[in-house]
């Protein structure tokens, strides 16, 4: 087949389509990604993917996207797949649409976490609900990264055949290094008996910077924070900068801003603990790059890192958007070296069970080669 995979940025493509784009294309399949113009590009076009530029903006702008549908429009009768494959949700609803429109045979759609499951005013909850009923009546192949949002998906009646495919990521990358982890440890000046404790994401407020930093003031003087990642050109909402200042004034050497990484396997095998206190997510990449690399995780009891984390056996879950319970997990693990060994040793072998790369990726282009999800 011929297949589009549309998503909305060139760090969504980079990140999270293009090991599905290698899977297919080995398959034997034509792929072409679609997405906004970016530098991150470079690699996949370097990989030998064509990927079209399409004006796609992460927001409810009205005129900009219907801009956007107009170009997807355009750009799939020009290419004339066999199949539209669309990620995200609101570039997931305009490729749909537009597959629909220009009359592409086979329409498929990964849900990578809803916009009504996210906090904001209630008329943009129900706006997106009905979106997404809409929408998955011209979809024929419909799957989601967490088994929550599938059932959200049945009970909801958005589609009446959705599959939980989860994510995953390759286990001979993101795995226990020796070698990476004392060298970047004396690179850094990590202090003997200092426990590292990793944050990896975005630089935006859901992700719970906030929550995090101030619990870092009520951890021991030995846990030390590394925090990797950037804020995106697109990203919404407040500006991070004063936050970090401000407790880099408190914590002094024990906050560490490692900028965006292109080693984030090595800085992971470089830590002692992994935490992603989000606010909401789908199911994220970085807890099971973690889990792979024998770290215990902190993360935040919502949809998608519940179904990752099993709390007291490969990491400790807390509440979102609080800092105490933050706090005491984190402090908990920095005092216990064996209970750090414990649980990330029993969450490596949980990656391995569920989340790797071969195992997710050849389940979900079986599905999208055969159509099994179709109503």
């Amino acid at each position: 087949m011929k297949i589009l995979e549309v998503t909305n940025v060139d760090f969504a493509l980079l990140h999270f389509i293009l090991p599905l784009m290698r899977g297919l294309r080995d398959r034997g399949h034509e792929v072409v990604g679609v997405c906004a113009e970016g530098p991150l590009l470079e690699g996949p076009r370097a990989e030998g993917f064509r990927v079209v530029p399409v004006a796609l903006a992460r927001s409810l702008h009205p005129w900009r996207q219907a801009r956007a549908l107009a170009e997807l429009v355009a750009v799939m009768r020009a290419e004339k797949p066999d199949m539209v494959h669309a990620h995200m949700p609101i570039s997931g609803l305009l490729a749909r649409t537009a597959a629909r429109i220009a009359g592409v045979p086979r329409i498929a759609y990964t849900c990578h976490g809803f916009l009504f499951n996210q906090p904001g005013p209630w008329w943009r909850g129900r706006l997106a609900l009905g979106l997404e009923r809409a929408a998955g009546r011209i979809t024929q192949t419909y799957l989601t990264v967490s088994a929550e949002e599938a059932e959200d998906a049945r009970r909801l009646r958005i589609h009446p055949n959705p599959v939980a495919v989860l994510n995953g990521r390759d286990p001979t990358r993101f795995r226990p290094d020796p070698a990476a982890r004392a060298r970047l440890r004396a690179e850094m000046g990590v202090a003997e008996g200092d426990c590292v404790v990793v944050a990896i994401s975005r630089l935006v407020r859901h992700k719970g910077f906030c929550e995090l930093l101030a619990a870092m003031a009520e951890t021991p003087p030995n846990c030390v924070l590394w925090v990797a990642g950037n804020r995106l050109a697109s990203d919404h909402g407040e500006d991070l900068t004063p936050h970090f200042q401000r407790a880099a004034a408190i914590l002094g050497r024990r906050l560490v801003m490692l900028g965006y990484r292109t080693d984030v396997p090595a800085v992971l095998a470089a830590a002692d603990v992994f935490t992603l206190p989000s606010h909401f997510e789908g199911l994220p990449m970085s807890i099971i790059e973690a889990m792979l690399t024998g770290l215990p995780v902190v993360a935040t009891d919502i949809r998608g890192p519940r179904e990752q984390v099993v709390p007291g056996e490969t990491g400790l879950l807390v509440p979102p958007m609080q800092v105490t319970p933050l706090a005491q997990a984190l402090r908990q693990l920095a005092e216990d070296t064996g209970l750090r060994r414990s649980m990330g040793e029993a969450g490596r072998a949980r990656g391995l069970e569920r989340f790797d790369e071969v195992k997710v990726l050849r389940h979900t282009m079986e599905l999208l080669e055969s159509g099994a999800t179709s109503a």
